[in-house]
């Protein structure tokens, strides 16, 4: 009995042999090059000839060998990620955004976590997604002796910060924060309020300059007073402890560069013995899916994480392939809820009816789109 033609393709759980290139070719009735051409993305096969060769693919459940296609392409079609551990939402979210992206422009994903923000960490991380042949990476680490160390790494291999450090050289997927700020502070002001404290984030963060700009820009603009910022670490005990300091400078209008410190201020507002918005109103930013369900719902500027980890994948993708890509900026918006209002007004929280709203109901909000 003669054995069977050993077809060189591995079989799978079924013992059904797993199609190949030569298979696509022959179901196609064109060449093994032809079909090399059409998976590596080439514009030299006729648009006829191209879709013959995808349907053969279809049919056979064809799936290209990465490894051969990055001998030829010598892209290995695999980003990496160097994130840091944080719960922080903005991060968090970022590297969700970041592999819906990648998944969905045929990219896996490589994601190496640092422990700190330091740039011996963050180097090393570099080199390890370098020693994996990633094409490019995206780094979501906000400092900025960090971001200085992914600058430097884009000598090497394409890399794309999210956020962008001031001057980095290195291309960051970009929104508007600091227009965003000044639409916190004009809107505060425009309530009647003296002035506007601000609870700011660490001073080595892209994001704590960017909303403090905004919020001084503002004040000078309408010739109010800028009252020395108090800085806390992103944290709700930080925003507690700086929302005291913030009241005994008579702060009625309190501006946390995050919800976490936003959320720290009101409590330190309660056990002075005032009420939000009665006394002081206080704004945050990201809208963190808490915000809308605090007592009161904290009015804050609405972030899409996500859409800024895509742009990531996208710039990144078009540094890899010598593309200019040119998304813009994004336009956070001012999400008005029932934490500010003018001062000396003592607002009641308003109780829904028994039959009128039910009780996850989301209490009304008005969105404004801050402009540049």
């Amino acid at each position: 009995m003669t054995p069977p033609r050993d077809s060189g393709a591995p079989e799978d759980g079924e013992g059904q042999r797993t199609p190949v290139l030569a298979d696509v070719a022959e179901r196609a009735g064109v060449s093994q090059q032809t079909v090399s051409r059409v998976v590596n993305g080439s514009p030299a096969v006729a648009r006829r000839t191209r879709e013959r060769v995808e349907l053969a693919i279809a049919e056979l459940g064809y799936r290209p060998n990465a490894a051969a296609r990055a001998l030829v392409t010598r892209r290995s079609r695999r980003i990496g990620v160097v994130a840091a551990s944080s719960a922080l939402h903005g991060p968090a979210m970022t590297l969700l955004g970041v592999q819906e992206a990648a998944r969905e422009a045929g990219y896996s994903v490589a994601v190496v976590m640092v422990r700190d923000l330091k740039p011996a960490s963050v180097d090393e991380a570099l080199r390890e997604l370098r020693d994996q042949a990633v094409d490019g990476a995206v780094a979501i680490v906000p400092e900025d002796a960090s971001q200085a160390a992914v600058a430097a790494a884009e000598a090497t291999f394409p890399c794309v910060l999210a956020p962008g450090l001031d001057g980095a050289g290195v291309a960051d997927a970009y929104w508007g924060e600091v227009a965003a700020a000044r639409a916190v502070a004009a809107h505060l002001l425009g309530l009647g309020h003296e002035t506007v404290h601000h609870l700011a984030g660490p001073a080595d963060w892209a994001e704590s300059r960017s909303r403090a700009t905004g919020w001084r820009t503002a004040l000078v603009e309408a010739g109010r007073r800028v009252p020395p910022p108090v800085r806390g670490d992103w944290t709700a005990p930080s925003g507690y402890l700086g929302g005291r300091r913030l009241l005994a400078a008579g702060a009625t209008a309190i501006f946390a560069g995050n919800d976490h410190m936003a959320i720290g201020a009101v409590r330190a507002v309660v056990d002075h013995g005032l009420s939000v918005p009665g006394d002081v109103s206080v704004v945050g930013f990201d809208d963190v899916p808490e915000a809308a369900y605090l007592n009161p719902p904290l009015t804050t500027v609405h972030q899409d994480f996500a859409e800024i980890g895509r742009r990531c994948v996208h710039l990144l993708l078009g540094r890899i392939t010598n593309r200019v890509v040119d998304l813009g900026g994004l336009n956070p918006a001012l999400v008005v809820r029932a934490s500010t209002a003018p001062p000396g007004l003592h607002v009641h929280p308003v109780r829904p009816e028994p039959g009128r709203a039910g009780a996850g109901e989301v209490p009304p909000q008005v969105r404004t789109t801050s402009s540049a």
